[in-house]
């Protein structure tokens, strides 16, 4: 089913049962008035049928028309009142014309005469025949006065069937209501699903969804909005990383090549008396295993990029000093001639362990990359006076980043051009300012006191650390 269906059906089924509700309750309802209206008449003819000296001119006392009638559904004539007077024993003594309608004396009405005391309220006949029977104590014995409740039972007939059509015309309504309710209410939801639909069609994920007003359902036209912004950004940004990596990939991949192809030439000469010196030999083998390296590098960046974008790591509280530990112990093993000085105070925050390792190693790999020969990488981590953050500098004694490419050496494949001869990918930076921006923090490059470069990274602390530093 639809869910306009489903809508009109559960209107429908609703206002269904409210309305059986209703019409039982008020047939319940008229059924006890009516019964109630009944026995208070009886109670006053029992009265004044105590105070007659036969039931005959107590029936003709209580009604206008006393005379036998036939009974519309069987023909035994059966009068509207009857009137019988029993004896101590329960017997009748005495009786109305029509009256044996009534049948034998209930054992109600026999206590009541036995005791001379009381009254009750019984029901007589057969179903042809149904009397309401009131028993009231009488010098002597008791007195019975019985009235017909067929006029009730006509009343609550048609009362019934009026309330069966009423329920089922209002059911009916109800349902046309319901399916105009539904119809009306959920516009605004195809008309989304057929914008969504067309988008899905086309792949245009640029292409907006119309918001009207500031109901759930502009709500979710928003939400969509952000998601296909979301996505836009996604595929751009992919789009941007393929066809920067084919760029990048396409220099190591065309020297690898041009090389391999002068090493064949080579080997195809050397049989003619033409081979290629040694020393040649040897520095080309040099460059192609410094391509390779460097071609091993970038593939192991875009691996590390397109695994973070796809399954990205998991948040838990860590000490930040011991990501840096750890990222410090690899870099003095990838650059053994460089010095590494630590001064690093403990720190607490929520982030990705391997991802933050990552990046402190890619600033320490720079730095040392820059660094000559017995230089010296500053590692320096403090948190400021509130504890709500940590500063991690990290500083060489190159010969620094100049100015105008200080806000770009974070962007993705770049290089300046005093490193385009240098070893590398232009991701390494690129990677350490997504793993902050994941971590809600803040980069920057600086010139340092030694003329090196000087990289910041700027990262929020958690709650425990801040309570932690307050107590302490």
């Amino acid at each position: 089913m639809s869910l306009r269906s489903r809508l009109t059906a559960i209107t429908s089924v609703a206002v269904a049962a409210v309305v059986v509700v209703v019409s039982l309750s008020c047939w319940w309802l008229m059924r006890g008035r009516l019964y109630q209206q009944l026995d208070a008449r009886l109670r006053t003819d029992a009265v004044a049928a105590q105070q007659a000296a036969t039931p005959a001119a107590a029936a003709a006392a209580m009604a206008t028309a006393t005379q036998p009638r036939a009974d519309w559904r069987s023909g035994p004539a059966a009068p509207d009142v009857a009137v019988r007077f029993l004896d101590t024993a329960g017997i009748v003594v005495a009786q109305s014309a029509g009256a044996q309608v009534l049948g034998p004396v209930a054992p109600a009405a026999q206590e009541v005469s036995g005791s001379g005391q009381g009254a009750v309220l019984t029901d007589a006949g057969s179903d042809e025949h149904s009397y309401r029977v009131d028993t009231v104590a009488r010098p002597g014995g008791a007195v019975e006065v019985a009235r017909r409740t067929g006029g009730i039972a006509e009343t609550l007939t048609g009362l019934g069937a009026l309330l069966i059509g009423i329920s089922l015309a209002g059911v009916a309504v109800a349902g046309l209501i319901g399916w105009t309710i539904a119809r009306a209410g959920l516009s605004p939801v195809e008309r989304l699903t057929t914008v969504i639909e067309e988008i899905a069609r086309t792949q245009d994920v640029t292409a907006g969804i119309p918001v009207r007003g500031h109901d759930e359902i502009a709500r979710l036209a928003v939400a969509f909005n952000g998601m296909l912004t979301a996505l836009a950004g996604a595929k751009a940004a992919q789009r941007q990383l393929v066809e920067d990596a084919g760029h990048e990939l396409r220099t190591p991949l065309t020297g690898l090549r041009n090389n391999i192809e002068l090493l064949i030439h080579a080997s195809q000469q050397a049989p003619h008396g033409r081979a290629m010196p040694a020393e040649d030999q040897t520095r080309l083998l040099a460059d192609l295993g410094a391509q390779v390296a460097e071609l091993s590098t970038l593939t192991g960046e875009l691996i590390d990029l397109a695994a973070d974008d796809a399954n990205p790591e998991p948040f838990e509280q860590l000490a930040l000093a011991g990501c840096v530990d750890a990222a410090v112990v690899r870099a003095r093993i990838h650059w053994p001639s460089v010095v590494f000085d630590l001064d690093v105070l403990p720190a607490t925050c929520a982030g990705q362990p391997a991802a933050l390792e990552r990046a402190v190693l890619n600033l320490l790999d720079n730095a040392a990359k820059w660094s000559p020969p017995g230089g010296v990488v500053r590692v320096v981590m403090s948190v400021n006076e509130a504890g709500d953050h940590a500063d991690l500098v990290v500083g060489d004694d190159g010969p620094g980043i100049a100015e105008e490419d200080r806000e770009k050496v974070f962007q993705r494949f770049y290089r300046a051009a005093d490193a385009r001869a240098m070893p590398g990918s232009g991701l390494g930076l690129a990677i350490v300012a997504k793993t902050v921006e994941a971590h809600h923090g803040s980069v920057h490059a600086a010139r340092a006191e030694s003329g090196g470069a000087e990289l910041r990274i700027r990262l929020p602390l958690s709650a425990s650390h801040r309570k932690t530093a307050a107590v302490s």
